[in-house]
């Protein structure tokens, strides 16, 4: 990182420096901005011309985009919890159950499913997350920009403009507000709210040809901006009563500079009896951009103090650093997870891509691995907190359509979750809840707390075992099944796509649910409950492997074409039922998975199947394959602000998919694949640099995060491991394969005895310094 500045105080544009952006707020103290700005920051030339490509900044609840739309600055705003909650109306009536469904597959007539549950998701406009609107300023000049500056270690935008002009712009960390700051503009220049467009106008004559995607669909009146004297407050009324409020407020500090304060409420807030928006931004503008900007700072410097790594690929460096920027922005305690695009919703008239929803085939799960190993567990808590939340929700949806006791989760869901349909295979997969349940058990393996292994994550766990306890039927041989299952997302919603044998992927997950039940039953004493689920476990079958290819998608279904979701591959990522450290057998299995993988291609891959890849990789020590999937991931599927955008944008062959959607699971898995090469722990062993590539010499990384709650810092010169840092915050054994070539020092005592496995017995609180020496 290079050194901090003040605020616009640039090399190359001094002319930007004004007294006034330090200058106090009234009746305040005076308080400086500091900026840290850094080789991962995001900068450009000039703002950006789409909304999926703008400046993002965010605190999980709400959201920003900068980048210019014609001649205005624009900042799209974004709040998690605005929401079109309709019903599905289709999710009723005799046919609203498992077994119709079974019934229409077993005589050959699937179509009325397709059209039943299928077809409304895309026909019908809502449920969706919607877009809140946006900010617009005008000015002459306000046309390229001289620079644009993403300060990632503080969450600032800056841009600047030949002429002199400047913006700098936060969304506060921890309170539901933005600030901007501008200098060098005219008098009277002043903010505009633009209101998503909803209702064609009456002379239209365009009322029928509002179709597809067009926000207008939603039916809501529209909605309008009230002025008084410096505030606007835009008012929109949504399905069932819901609404939310812009407000937006500013002052002119001096003359040439304006400062104002920008804010949203809902109708969730308003339950909540939090302050509306127009409330906020009057009492929060005379508090001041500077001064406001004290508290955000530190929570930045907290986030960032976390963890940190030092790679010798730029790329990969830079791009870790960006998805977790992104995840800090994104994830929150207190505000709803991260959704398909989180808190930047889509604005361009559209309802976002796929409705902006919770998908947990793949895209919510894989948002959340980097916070483990990463050492951001506080902010992963938002997503266990929101699925604790909702269990009655998920209890009443299992016991409707499955009509079994326990727990699992639709697999497409609402803000409230509520099933949202879709292809029916996935959207309510019979195994949804197991993925979501490995979430609970990650964070008390990786945090050890006791009270959440008792409260939440086993009873999480024990839930979702009863329900696939009841749902299973019994075959010929006496052996465990489902009554129908599929592999997300192989043959679409076909008929085709339903499987009369198990597979793989429910399989991994069902084993992986009874097993985890028995641990955490025995873990917690229960011991007649740990001997129920290790019974269960043994009346299922074990998984499909073809000798030649590996892991199957079911029995007599091997991988036989590019397919974007490994599905089938569960067991051993991120499951770890099947590892390379469980023997030979688990070696080949997993060496012939990932070479038939290899071998047909990515054809039909997504960014998120390169990013999942680099973690396979990583998990087989496949440094090299690794770092590719990983380099291709962050140089082909990302946009120039580092989103994801699904298709190869690059179009060199990386994938047939060339679209660009913009949605967030490849971020945030690419983060765990980098993070899997520099630390393991799944196997209760500790692996350090498994996965790194032969050429990379010098790496360090600092506080990952252990199974056991152990925070590992460790640096690596000249290829060698030359010094260990541990800190245990609960206590217990660590098992650390030992990554010394020469005898080592523990806290300054020499251990001569080169040991496989270095056992270090450890109290809470204590810290362990392992230095190697070449004698």
């Amino acid at each position: 990182m290079n050194k901090p500045i003040h605020i616009f105080i640039f090399a190359f544009a001094l002319s930007c420096l004004s007294s006034a952006l330090l200058a106090p707020a009234a009746d305040t103290v005076s308080a400086a901005i500091v900026l840290h700005p850094s080789d991962h920051d995001l900068v450009f030339k000039d703002l950006a011309a789409t909304w999926d490509e703008g400046v993002p900044l965010g605190n999980g609840m709400v959201g920003a985009l900068v980048w210019r739309r014609g001649g205005k600055l624009r900042l799209s705003l974004d709040r998690a919890d605005l929401w079109d909650l309709r019903p599905m109306e289709n999710m009723k009536g005799p046919e609203w159950t498992f077994r119709w469904v079974q019934e229409q597959w077993r005589k050959g007539d699937y179509k009325p499913v397709q059209a039943k549950f299928d077809a409304p998701y895309d026909a019908d406009p809502a449920p969706s997350k919607i877009p809140a609107g946006s900010l617009e300023f005008d000015a002459p000049g306000f046309g390229a920009a001289a620079e644009v500056r993403l300060f990632i270690h503080d969450a600032v935008c800056t841009v600047t403009w030949p002429d002199g002009k400047s913006l700098a712009t936060y969304v506060h960390a921890t309170k539901p507000q933005g600030w901007f700051r501008f200098t060098g503009v005219p008098a009277g220049f002043r903010p505009a709210i633009a209101m998503p467009l909803y209702e064609t106008a009456k002379d239209s004559g365009a009322a029928d040809s509002v179709t597809g995607q067009d926000l207008r669909r939603l039916g809501y009146p529209q909605g309008g901006v009230r002025e008084s004297g410096n505030v606007l407050v835009y008012h929109q009324t949504g399905w069932g009563g819901f609404h939310y409020d812009i407000a937006v407020a500013w002052k002119s500090a001096e003359p040439g500079v304006v400062e104002g304060i920008w804010s949203i409420s809902s109708k969730f807030s308003d339950e909540k009896k939090e302050p509306t928006a127009e409330a906020r931004v009057r009492s929060e503008l005379e508090r001041g951009f500077a001064l406001d900007s004290g508290s955000h700072a530190a929570w930045w410097s907290g986030f960032w103090a976390r963890s940190s790594i030092k790679l010798p690929d730029p790329l990969l460096e830079k791009q870790w650093y960006l998805e977790q920027y992104k995840f800090g922005a994104a994830a929150r305690r207190g505000a709803p997870p991260i959704s398909l695009q989180a808190v930047w919703t889509a604005d361009n008239g559209k309802l976002p891509p796929w409705k902006g929803d919770f998908h947990h085939d793949l895209n919510t799960q894989l948002s959340y691995w980097p916070c483990y190993s990463g050492n951001h567990l506080e902010e992963g808590l938002g997503f266990l907190d929101w699925l604790w939340e909702m269990r009655p929700a998920f209890k009443s949806y299992t016991k409707a359509y499955f009509g079994t006791s326990g727990l699992n989760v639709p697999g497409v869901s609402t803000l409230d979750g509520k099933p949202m349909g879709g292809w029916i295979q996935y959207s309510f997969g019979p195994t949804v809840g197991a993925w979501l349940a490995q979430h609970f058990d990650l964070h008390w393996r990786y945090s050890r707390d006791r009270a959440f292994l008792e409260e939440r994550a086993y009873p999480w766990v024990r839930d979702v075992a009863v329900h696939l306890d009841e749902l299973s039927v019994r075959d010929a041989s006496g052996r465990r099944r489902l009554p129908l299952s599929s592999s997300p997302e192989i043959f679409d919603n076909s008929a085709k796509a339903w499987f009369a044998e198990t597979t793989n992927f429910d399989l991994a997950l069902i084993r992986w649910t009874f097993k985890t039940a028995a641990d955490m039953a025995a873990e917690l004493g229960r011991t007649e409950e740990a001997k129920k689920w290790k019974a269960v476990l043994g009346e299922w079958p074990e998984f499909a492997v073809d000798p030649a290819s590996g892991l199957m998608f079911a029995p007599g279904v091997p991988y036989a074409e590019s397919h974007r979701h490994f599905s089938h591959l569960m067991a051993f990522h991120p499951l770890g039922l099947i590892d390379v450290s469980n023997g030979s057998r688990d070696k080949e299995t997993i060496r012939a998975t990932l070479a038939t993988l290899d071998k047909i291609g990515p054809d039909y891959w997504c960014g998120y199947s390169y990013s999942w890849l680099g973690n396979l990789k990583a998990r087989a020590f496949d440094g090299e394959g690794a770092a590719e999937a990983l380099r291709t991931f962050a140089s082909c599927f990302c946009l120039p602000n580092s989103f994801h955008a699904n298709g190869d944008q690059t179009k060199s062959g990386k994938s047939k998919f060339t679209y660009r959607p913009f949605t967030l699971e490849g971020n945030f898995a690419f983060a765990a694949g980098i993070q899997e090469m520099l630390l393991q722990s799944h196997t209760e062993t500790v692996h350090l640099f498994p996965a790194v590539p032969a050429a990379w010499k010098d790496v360090e990384f600092s506080s990952l995060r252990a199974e056991g709650a152990f925070l590992i810092s460790a640096t690596k010169s000249h290829g060698q491991v030359y010094e260990v840092r541990i800190v245990s915050e609960k206590g217990g054994r660590l098992r650390l394969l030992n990554p010394f070539e020469f005898p080592y020092t523990m806290d300054g005592k020499w251990r001569r005895t080169r040991e496989d496995i270095i056992e270090i017995e450890m109290k809470p609180g204590q810290a362990v310094r392992l230095e190697a020496h070449d004698e």
